[in-house]
């Protein structure tokens, strides 16, 4: 596929470029997710006025920000949200909208895409009964599968939003089956975050062992997907590495892994007070670089730069402290990360380490030490503990097995094992293969699939000659 205006180059990154923006236009909500991060409901007493929006929007052009996505709450019930969206067209970066799309008629979405809103992603949590009961309503989930149609007739390909957690990771395929049948031809996943409401139901949170089923699941819907128009994209907080990294994490044609989180340098997230912070789902206890009000948008940024994974020093913590890829992973989301415990840099929700600890005989799990305040964005308490496959407390200290790549700059695939390795690595730390030898062997594989191709190419032309032949007789 082409690149999307959201992809990041190097320049990007070097420049700070705020290439994509997540923006909260009201906290008003008319839904009651019970795993709801921001405990979405009221408005802010404080929103920005139309004409405050307005000058952020011309900031964030001048910045050279390429795609704005409209979040609340429920961005649609800002009175001005469709003067905010044509504005931001206006200034030619694209507009997105996430919904939970209760309400959401098809008179809306049609002045949505008036207003030069191109995509729109519908959330979907689960099978109908349990995607009512954790949005709160009875109706919302067939008001949303409803939305995923009134979005097609317009002609932008809608999109799909899951959080998956404990009630929803048992039925990834139902719901894949579902949002299909319904038109969507994108899904974006992401895990329910230990922050706002799930702190309250931290029941629902999945334990990070689970990571590799749900991976596995995934997965697996990834490839059916491709047959059906339709792609899966994990989210930030689905990850990392491992056998399916170098397939499904790219969203170009080039094969790459991940690379860090981005919150700060391309990727920032706006409250409805005018508060800037390096990603949306951060606190900005911790996370903001200031307000709009009083600070400009290159000042935030400028204030965010020691809180990004590349400057903030964080050498990491537990596993992820020895682990092979933190040099280029940096611990995963710093979301994830910093609502468990606080910290960054310590991610037990990683495919890669939650492998490595099942082919020890060991697993983590989370349990909750401190309850969250009852205001937006608020995290608790988490301790991650070592057990045992049975679940038996264990007081073994974790680690990597795995040398760190010495004197390399990025990573490369492996051609035997197609896992991420060092560019400067002779052998494969996973497969233990020589990596010249084994580019070598597919190197041969290849010239060899080429020559059946043409060999066959050639016999279906001599043999569309002998029918032509015939045929003119």
């Amino acid at each position: 596929m082409d690149a999307p205006l959201r992809y990041r180059t190097q320049d990007d990154t070097g420049s700070t470029t705020p290439v994509h923006v997540v923006w909260e236009i009201t906290l008003a909500c008319n839904l009651s997710c019970g795993h709801c991060g921001s405990r979405a409901g009221s408005r802010r007493p404080n929103e920005l006025t139309t004409l405050e929006c307005f000058d952020i929007i011309h900031q964030l052009r001048d910045a050279g920000t390429r795609e704005i996505t409209l979040i609340g709450g429920e961005a649609y019930l800002r009175k001005d949200w469709l003067e905010i969206a044509a504005e931001i067209t206006r200034s030619g970066i694209l507009c997105g909208m996430q919904t939970g799309a209760r309400g959401l008629t098809r008179p809306r979405v049609q002045a949505a895409y008036d207003a030069g809103i191109r995509a729109i992603g519908v959330s979907i949590d689960g099978p109908k009964d349990m995607h009512d009961r954790l949005r709160g309503f009875d109706g919302s989930y067939d008001q949303a599968m409803q939305a995923i149609g009134y979005i097609a007739e317009t002609g932008i390909r809608p999109g799909v939003n899951t959080q998956i957690n404990v009630l929803s990771a048992p039925y990834l395929w139902e719901i894949y089956g579902e949002i299909l049948k319904a038109g969507a031809k994108s899904w974006q996943t992401q895990l329910t975050v230990a922050m706002g409401n799930a702190v309250d139901s931290a029941h629902i949170l999945l334990q990070p062992y689970q990571i590799i089923d749900v991976i596995d699941d995934l997965y697996s819907i990834y490839e059916d997907g491709l047959l059906n128009d339709f792609r899966l994209l994990p989210g930030n907080s689905i990850g990392y590495f491992g056998k399916y990294e170098a397939h499904w994490r790219s969203i170009t044609r080039t094969a790459e892994a991940w690379q860090g989180c981005t919150a700060g340098t391309t990727t920032l997230g706006l409250e409805a007070d005018g508060t800037i912070k390096g990603c949306p789902s951060l606190s900005k206890d911790s996370y903001s670089g200031g307000v709009s009000r009083e600070v400009s948008l290159a000042e935030a940024i400028s204030n965010l730069s020691g809180r990004t994974v590349k400057r903030d020093g964080n050498p990491g913590r537990g596993f992820c402290k020895t682990c092979y890829y933190y040099e280029f992973c940096q611990g995963g989301c710093t979301w994830v990360t910093h609502s468990l415990t606080g910290e960054r840099g310590d991610n037990p929700y990683c495919y890669y380490r939650a492998s490595k600890l099942r082919k020890a005989g060991l697993r983590e799990s989370i349990v909750k030490t401190a309850e969250a305040a009852q205001t937006p964005f608020a995290i608790g308490k988490f301790a991650i503990l070592i057990e045992t496959l049975e679940g038996k407390p264990d007081s073994v200290t974790i680690e990597d097995d795995a040398p760190k790549p010495d004197h390399s700059t990025h990573l490369v695939i492996c051609e035997n094992c197609e896992e991420f390795i060092g560019n400067n690595e002779p052998v494969c730390v996973h497969c233990n293969t020589e990596v010249r030898s084994a580019a070598q062997t597919r190197l041969a594989h290849t010239q060899e699939i080429n020559n059946l191709v043409a060999e066959i190419e050639m016999h279906s032309r001599q043999i569309q000659s002998v029918i032509d032949t015939i045929g003119d007789r």
